[in-house]
């Protein structure tokens, strides 16, 4: 997979990671990526081009 940028909001800092997965919810598709510091996930809005692309 292709390296993404996420925005973790709680330690307020940028990372990237090759290591999400694509996940739908209400028909928009997102990359859903663990913290690097702490336990829970960050999500980053896809746009249905770029999701077909990443799914496969």
């Amino acid at each position: 997979m292709e390296s993404l940028s996420f925005y973790d909001v709680k330690s307020k800092k940028k990372f990237d990671s090759a290591d999400y997965r694509v996940q739908e919810k209400s028909g928009r598709f997102f990359a859903v990526v663990k913290s690097p510091v702490g336990t829970h996930e960050c999500w980053r809005v896809l746009g249905k081009d770029q999701a077909a692309k990443l799914k496969k």
